[in-house]
């Protein structure tokens, strides 16, 4: 086999031993599972009334993209805990002693943890449905919605996978990530309009990949307001708040802006986290 294949082929072996360790681990599936739950019914019943996305859209059809998107990038933070987990169990130590692939650990982890992902969106996707979500655009729109948070979520985890060859602590690995992607997730239109920002915050915000992606998830769902200038008019005169559309480049076009952020990452942190593996192993 050629090195591509055989670093696919011993991939497909160690995400398998991940996707084992679901079943036999059924408390990180249970925090898989809830957790995206309680997002869901937190935002919409605790912060729903009191925040306006305008356009005369209820803030459950705004909010869901958010929390989708929050939940993939999280998501990604498992990479780099499971990492450094086998890295402090000698788990990595067995792993180089086998005639392996050297970057098959990487890409065994970063397969397995879509599985994660796909069940974390999974069950938001039916509680923001049994709360009043509706995706109003057409079916294939609304699978490239999916495919594209999926997509960047697996670019994530080849950065927390680094992290985690770098940190070999999985209680670091959390309390870091949480540090990096909450602001992140915050500053952004997860969960509220960008206009509510104040305007360096909402240059930041316009640019930030999280607003890219959500957008390009509302987008796709068709959970974003699309008035005529007639009921536009109808609707501020009821004293209805009208969105203003960002200028920005990225928000124009969040598809393309999104992929390519994914492209850049994965060109950057692929090679990245490979070598600092083969420098782990090294020592």
């Amino acid at each position: 086999m050629n090195r591509l294949t055989h670093a696919l082929s011993d991939g497909a072996v160690v995400a398998k031993r991940n996707v084992i360790k679901i079943k036999r681990v059924p408390d990180i599936l249970v925090w898989v599972l809830v957790s995206p739950i309680m997002f869901v019914l937190l935002f919409a019943y605790v912060f729903g009334g009191a925040i306006d996305p305008g356009g005369g859209i209820n803030y459950r059809e705004f909010l869901i993209a958010g929390i989708f998107t929050q939940t993939a990038v999280f998501g990604s933070t498992f990479t780099g805990a499971g990492i450094a987990e086998d890295m402090q169990k000698g788990i990595i130590d067995r792993f180089r002693s086998l005639p392996m692939s050297r970057s098959a650990v990487l890409i065994g982890r970063t397969a397995s943890d879509v599985i994660y992902n796909v069940l974390s969106i999974a069950i938001m996707a039916l509680t923001g449905l049994l709360i009043g979500w509706t995706i109003r655009g057409p079916v294939l729109d609304a699978a490239g919605a999916f495919a594209l948070l999926l997509l960047f979520s697996y670019s994530f985890s080849w950065i927390m996978g680094y992290v985690g060859l770098l940190v070999p602590s999985p209680q670091v690995i959390n309390n870091a990530s949480f540090m990096v992607i909450m602001p992140l997730t915050f500053i952004s239109n997860a969960f509220v309009p960008l206009e509510t920002f104040p305007a360096p915050l909402q240059v930041f915000a316009e640019w930030n990949p999280v607003s890219t992606v959500t957008q390009a998830s509302r987008e796709l769902f068709g959970n974003l307001p699309n008035l005529s200038a007639a009921e536009a008019e109808a609707l501020q005169a009821q004293g209805v708040r009208i969105p203003t559309p960002s200028d920005a480049w990225s928000l124009q076009h969040p598809v393309a802006y999104t992929l390519i952020w994914i492209v850049i990452i994965l060109a950057v942190f692929v090679p990245v986290a490979v070598r600092q593996y083969k420098r782990t192993a090294a020592r």
